[in-house]
Order: structure tokens, then sequence, then C-alpha cells
């Protein structure tokens, strides 16, 4: 299926920290984009990086949704009403994987949506997120997945640590530097891999040009 894509989605910029060529050396293959606190451009910046590596890689990479917040990728391309990434990892009777995929005009990776499973406090099963994880690896050279923030939802530190690669989102003159060093630990603690940081929302006061030549 395949949807048209809103105009807030259309412009891509790589990641400064260059995290598309630290996956393609690494050969990570899952990796997961979370923050301390939401409202920190997690959504723009996974959409950024699944698209890079769809341009650099030239292979199949998907984004699939794991954020319940009102910016979501979902609510952005109204899937609400699809099944997705909660329907294959919670119990119940799961979808086919192909159902919870969506193609969106003018993206060059493919979309899965958050899902339709209603939550009743379950968690998310470690190994029912690696069955999943083996699964779409069948498919896609990289998947990429937007997550909720470390302190907004438990679920984030489990599939951190089935993740290949983790990268903390900080907004810059949001997120102070001792929230996004805990945020860090826990994520250590909980068995993820930090590969890096993207330094969202950066405001320059000198002419960009300059810091680029520092």
């Amino acid at each position: 299926m395949d949807s048209p894509i809103p105009n807030a989605l259309r412009i891509f910029a790589p990641s400064e920290s260059n995290l598309a060529a630290i996956a393609l050396d690494q050969d990570l293959r899952v990796l997961l984009l979370t923050s301390a606190n939401a409202g920190n451009g997690v959504t723009a910046s996974a959409l950024a990086l699944a698209s890079e590596l769809a341009r650099s890689s030239r292979t199949a990479v998907l984004l699939a949704d794991a954020s319940l917040s009102a910016n979501s990728i979902t609510r952005r391309l109204a899937l609400q009403e699809r099944p997705g990434f909660m329907d294959l990892v919670l119990p119940g009777q799961a979808p086919a994987i192909e159902e919870c995929i969506v193609q969106v005009e003018g993206l060059s990776c493919d979309i899965m949506p958050a899902g339709v499973h209603p939550r009743h406090g379950e968690r998310l099963d470690p190994q029912g997120l690696r069955d999943l994880f083996a699964r779409l690896g069948e498919q896609y050279r990289f998947v990429v997945i937007d997550g909720e923030a470390v302190y907004a939802s438990p679920d984030t530190l489990t599939i951190s640590a089935q993740a290949d690669g983790v990268v903390l989102v900080v907004r810059g003159e949001e997120t102070r530097w001792e929230v996004a060093q805990a945020a860090a630990q826990r994520l250590t603690q909980a068995g993820a891999k930090l590969i890096g940081g993207i330094f969202n929302a950066r405001k320059y006061y000198m002419p960009k040009w300059v810091y680029d030549h520092l």
C-alpha cells in the first residue's frame, strides 16, 4: 500500500555524527533511536537515518515505530488503524509481517506503524523481539526503530538490549547534560550498545561554516 508523504516529512538531513557509516562499518542491522525525555526529535532523526542508510547502502531499510508519541511517524502518516510493531511483539494472534509494512511514496525506506494492539500493562518479551528482528533481517538490511524516551516507557530499555546499536538523541539547549548522561547510563546498564548520539536542533552563534572549519 502506498501512502502520500506529508510535507512535514519531506526534508531529510544525514546525521552529523555519520551514524550511517558507523552502522555500515560495524555491520549493525537493528538500530534503536531514543532520548532521555520526549520532544527531542527522535522521530525526525530516525527518519533521517533510515533514509540515509537506504541511500548509502542501496539496500532495503525499514523504519519501525515503537513510540506512542503524539508526533510519532504512525500519527504523522495517519496509520493508526494499521497493524504494526506492537501487534507483532505483544501476546495475541499476530498478523503477517507483510500486513504491517507500508510503502510511502517519496520515502526510500518502508514503514512499520506502531500497531493497534490494546495495551493492558503487558511488557515486551525479549525473545519475541529477537524472533521478530531475525525475521525482519531476512527482508531488510537495516531496521531503524523510532523508540519512546528512556524515561517515558520501560519498553525502550527492553528493546535497547535486543538492538545491535542504540543512538541517543539530544535536543540542543533543552536536554540537560546530567539527564542525558543518566539516560545513557540506564541504557548501558540494560545491556544496550550505545554507538553514538544526534545533537538535534543545534543553534549556531557564529555562521555554520565557521564551526565546520574549527
